[in-house]
């Protein structure tokens, strides 16, 4: 049992690592400031919201929604190139130590309730369908009336991630963006809220479940030099 406790510790150390690498800028969660700089041209292997305040890079999925939004019937080879890539060697390594929505769903499945063990044999083929139409149909095929262009679907209307690290910590700090809050953000925060109270319960929910970049690693898990287990 002590091996077991010092292994998860030793995984949570990694995880907070990881976050920081990746989210250096702390201090612009009190300024409200989002770092834009070069860096930003960078993805993050793992759900890390551009909009977050500490955010150094992108998320590769808001990255790939943003281009076939309005490069519509190309793919971005950077982007896809790069999630195969990094799937290819990590596999699902990266959802169990570097992406940030796996560390707050960690965190908030340690605290001490009856936990509900499930294989989530159906649910958790939603994620693939997630990707498809949110992340890659939406995008390409239903433009703006005005600028023509598509919306990054998946991110605007559903990604608790960019709720919890991004929307959250700039309203708490921004009166003015309060003001233009609507039903949008409430159903967003309702999503992001059921995410994190039903990670209590559930082990990882939502990378089993609803995490397009999940599917993505899923898929290439299966050819990995890192092969992890997750069902």
């Amino acid at each position: 049992m002590d091996g077991k406790v010092m292994k998860q510790g030793k995984r949570l150390i990694a995880q907070f690592g990881f976050f920081l690498l990746q989210n250096p800028f702390l201090k612009n969660f009190a300024s409200g400031r989002i770092y834009q700089g070069e860096l930003k041209t960078i993805c993050s292997p793992g759900l890390n919201c551009y909009s977050c305040p500490a955010a150094a890079v992108s998320c590769p999925i808001g990255a790939m929604q943003l281009f076939l939004a309005g490069a519509r019937h190309s793919i971005s080879l950077y982007v896809t190139g790069f999630l195969l890539a990094v799937g290819a060697v990590f596999g699902r390594f990266i959802c169990g130590f570097v992406c940030p929505m796996g560390l707050l769903q960690d965190l908030v499945y340690r605290i001490r309730t009856p936990k509900l063990i499930t294989q989530l044999r159906y649910t958790r083929y939603i994620k693939y369908a997630v990707l498809i139409v949110f992340v890659v149909i939406l995008p390409l095929t239903i433009a703006h009336e005005l600028s023509g262009l598509g919306q990054p679907w998946f991110c605007k209307y559903i990604c608790p991630s960019g709720t919890l690290f991004g929307a959250v910590p700039l309203l708490a700090v921004n009166e003015l963006l309060r003001g233009f809050t609507g039903v949008q953000f409430v159903v967003k925060l309702a999503i992001a809220s059921g995410v994190v109270v039903a990670s209590v319960f559930v082990f990882r929910v939502f990378c089993r479940v609803l995490c397009p970049l999940g599917a993505i690693y899923a898929l290439l898990n299966r050819v990995a030099l890192l092969h992890l287990r997750c069902e």
